[in-house]
């Protein structure tokens, strides 16, 4: 009944072979899953790499098409039609007893008809009044007035022959730059085939030409197209912006400071927590319902003021610089705020000698992104009154002002071609001025931000 030793040494190491190999065949399998596992991970991560990819080239493919379509559509505004006039103004007309210009003579004399009988010098043979009233539209209406400005700064032209490029129509203008439809018929143009022959005549012979629209940059708004600028918008979004960090920033650190610091958990915190959370989530029209129930019918603030549309915008930003604020309080080590408590140091003091100068960077970024989006409203101001027709640039707060959204709304309202072509322009000057802060911020962020 019993084995002999070798058979029984043969037994046992046959049997340690066959666990052994059952082991090395288990690891095999393991080893072969655990592959196969990898190889699948390694495909996943390379269809998340490749989607990413593909989103983020989509979306930039999209705001390629959006700028290079608002660009093709705006860049013209960059130029403007002007006439090369010869002018002579006689300065008894104008001048006083010392030879100076006089704003009273100013007023009374005919700087438009000035222009008219320069005009009419270059072509001898139109003598019908309709004819001549068909030439001089196609000077612009503020032609008079800049030669009359032209003239206030320097008087020493009075009674000499003097060559001024003054601007033409809108027409003309849009004529000149190949976006006027010659194939309507002449009854449905606003230019009719007399005035395209001499539109025709003054470009030949260089008389008429395009040349940069400085007025873009220097004027301020304007009934007619060919002298409207985006100066007073910005100054009017420059002020706005300066009220709306001045009452937002202050009041969002300190907040931040007190739900982080002292507010005791419980109902109170917790309601006031949600309620940032919903207030950043909030219409911005909302916020100028409020502006215009409290700041204007309740405080009798002035009405389309950068006064009024800082508060108001400021209001919308507010929730904003919290979230950013007590996330970059949060970023900070506890142990900084344990330090200076040890040390002796007060709450407050720790917050603001030690944890917020740490904290800047992100709260500086929040800050400006918040200014970004407040930058690019326009429903808050358009509710109280900052969608007026301001002629003048706004000197101070509270000035009746515009701003630069508020004024592309205007301008793309318009029917004529050249306001939609300084809409486009102004569309792009204020994109590329919010790339440019979003671009500061993230600047910001990376050279001031500390790593621990």
């Amino acid at each position: 009944t019993h084995k002999p030793p070798s058979a029984m040494l043969r037994s046992l190491v046959g049997s340690e072979m066959c666990i052994r190999d059952r082991v090395i065949i288990h690891m095999k399998k393991n080893s072969l899953q655990i592959d196969r596992k990898l190889i699948a991970r390694k495909r996943a991560e390379t269809r998340l790499k490749i989607y990413g990819i593909i989103s983020i080239s989509i979306a930039l493919i999209m705001l390629s098409t959006l700028i290079i379509s608002i660009g093709l559509s705006g860049y013209s505004a960059l130029q403007q039609a002007y006439v090369k006039l010869d002018i002579i103004i006689e300065g008894e007309k104008i001048t006083d007893e010392n030879g100076m210009f006089s704003s009273k003579k100013a007023l009374l004399f005919n700087w438009d008809g000035a222009v008219s009988k320069a005009l009419l010098k270059e072509f001898p043979s139109v003598k019908k009044r309709s004819d001549k009233k068909s030439l001089r539209s196609l000077m612009s209406s503020n032609a008079g007035f800049e030669l009359r400005e032209y003239f206030q700064q320097n008087p020493q032209d009075f009674d000499k022959k003097i060559t001024l490029w003054l601007t033409a129509s809108d027409d003309f203008d849009q004529y000149l730059k190949g976006r006027f439809n010659v194939e309507v018929l002449e009854k449905d143009r606003r230019l009719n085939d007399s005035q395209l022959q001499w539109i025709d005549f003054l470009s030949e012979n260089r008389i008429a030409d395009l040349k940069f629209n400085t007025s873009f940059f220097t004027n301020a708004d304007s009934r007619e197209p060919e002298s409207a600028g985006i100066l007073g918008a910005v100054v009017g979004s420059s002020l706005t912006l300066i009220i709306t960090v001045l009452f937002a920033l202050p009041l969002a650190v300190m907040a931040s400071i007190y739900l982080e610091y002292f507010a005791k958990p419980g109902r109170l915190t917790d309601f006031i927590e949600v309620n940032i959370n919903n207030l950043a989530a909030i219409p911005s029209i909302v916020f100028g319902l409020l502006g215009l129930s409290i700041f204007l019918s309740l405080f009798g603030l002035p009405r389309s003021a950068p006064l009024v549309g800082g508060l108001c915008l400021g209001l919308m930003t507010i929730p904003t610089i919290i979230i950013a604020t007590r996330a970059s309080i949060r970023a900070v080590p506890p142990s900084i705020k344990d330090a200076a408590l040890g040390l002796g140091a007060s709450k407050m003091q720790a917050a603001l000698h030690h944890v917020i100068p740490l904290a800047a960077p992100g709260i500086l970024t929040g800050t400006i992104i918040g200014m970004a989006q407040a930058l690019g409203e326009t429903a808050p101001l358009l509710m109280i009154g900052m969608v007026a027709f301001i002629i003048e640039t706004p000197n101070s707060f509270t000035s009746a002002a515009t701003a630069m959204p508020v004024q592309i709304f205007m301008w793309s309202d318009s029917a004529e071609r050249a306001f939609y072509e300084r809409s486009s322009l102004a569309i792009l000057f204020l994109v590329g001025f919010l790339i440019a802060m979003n671009s500061l911020a993230v600047i910001l962020r990376r050279k001031f931000e500390k790593k621990w």
